[in-house]
């Protein structure tokens, strides 16, 4: 009896061992986070398990998963197959979005303002100061600009939006390339940091005559104006998920590269000139939480892309979803 006992014992005591195997802990990138949460929440109230992530930016998240301290990281910054197979990481697309440029400017409403990626490149660089430079007027004919000086705001922390962004500076501005370049962290000549896209948005809204970078998501949320941007066909566009789509739409997706790429100056006269893709990175060592981690996507892709459009993301396209699939089962071997 005492042996029958035992072995309930055991059993019951393992129940919630095995409840939290289940569960998934990642880290990352802000870019994603509103997805990533909406995703999480769906995906709990229907299997029970637990996703839990954290926006810590695009270089903590790539330091946690390698170090293990987390079943995946989150990036917007692509890592190259030499890195990758360092780490002993897999990395696949999860979802498509947009950087765009965020201004407090009284006077404008969305989309009034017209950028060019040169011109903006002056701004963030500090050859631009005042709101009504003639390169900025010239943009914006029969538009009143202050004469007020442009208060910068940029991430402070380790930064797939960053990346992204100042990776599309460094194609349009031979300048910007020459002196500063792209990365997650690079030495901003001027303005004020703030740490993660809740901060860079939540300064913006704050602070007068500033002028930041975000994802269009966060933008959206906290109803901060963004401006247009001429993108690579000469054609004044406007963000949304059709432009972020369009961008993407001539990408070539090579699952030998893991999925390596940037789409930033794409072409066609309807394409947002700052879309980007963002990551996921999991070790392949331990198969267990590979599988974890990607059932979590596997639901993310059949059933959450109504989610991702309110949000104003761009799901992934079907056959991209079925290359990510096979990248999957062949990292499971």
């Amino acid at each position: 009896m005492y042996r029958i006992f035992a072995v309930i014992a055991a059993l019951f005591m393992a129940l919630p061992a095995a409840a939290q195997a289940a569960d998934v802990n990642g880290a990352g990138a802000s870019f994603p986070y509103p997805i990533y949460s909406a995703w999480a929440f769906g995906y709990e109230k229907e299997t029970g398990s637990k996703v839990n992530y954290q926006s810590i930016g695009s270089g903590g998240g790539i330091k946690q998963v390698t170090e293990g301290t987390v079943d995946f990281g989150a990036s917007d910054d692509p890592l190259s197959t030499e890195d990758l197979a360092k780490a002993g990481l897999i990395q696949f697309p999860a979802v498509l979005g947009g950087v765009v440029a965020v201004i407090n400017l009284d006077g404008f409403a969305n989309n009034e303002l017209v950028l060019s990626g040169p011109v903006m490149a002056d701004v963030f660089q500090g050859k631009i100061t005042k709101w009504n430079d003639p390169a900025l007027a010239a943009l914006n004919p029969g538009k009143t600009l202050p004469d007020a000086e442009i208060n910068v705001v940029y991430r402070s922390d380790s930064s797939g939006t960053s990346a992204i962004f100042t990776n599309y500076l460094s194609v349009v501005s031979s300048g910007w390339k020459g002196s500063i370049g792209a990365g997650k962290s690079v030495n901003w000549p001027v303005g004020v940091g703030a740490k993660g896209n809740d901060g860079v948005a939540g300064s913006v809204k704050r602070v007068k005559n500033s002028i930041g970078y975000v994802e269009y998501a966060y933008a959206a949320e906290n109803k901060i104006t963004w401006a247009s941007l001429i993108n690579k066909a000469g054609k004044t566009v406007a963000p949304s998920i059709e432009a972020f789509a369009a961008a993407a739409a001539s990408a070539e997706w090579d699952r030998g590269k893991a999925y390596f790429i940037w789409l930033v100056e794409a072409e066609g006269d309807a394409s947002w000139p700052i879309a980007a893709a963002t990551f996921i990175l999991v070790k392949t060592a331990d198969k267990q939480v590979l599988k974890n981690v990607t059932d979590f996507f596997e639901w993310c892709f059949q059933k959450g892309d109504a989610e991702a459009v309110r949000l104003q993301y761009v799901p992934l396209p079907e056959p991209l979803k079925g290359d990510v699939r096979g990248y999957w089962q062949e990292a499971q071997k």
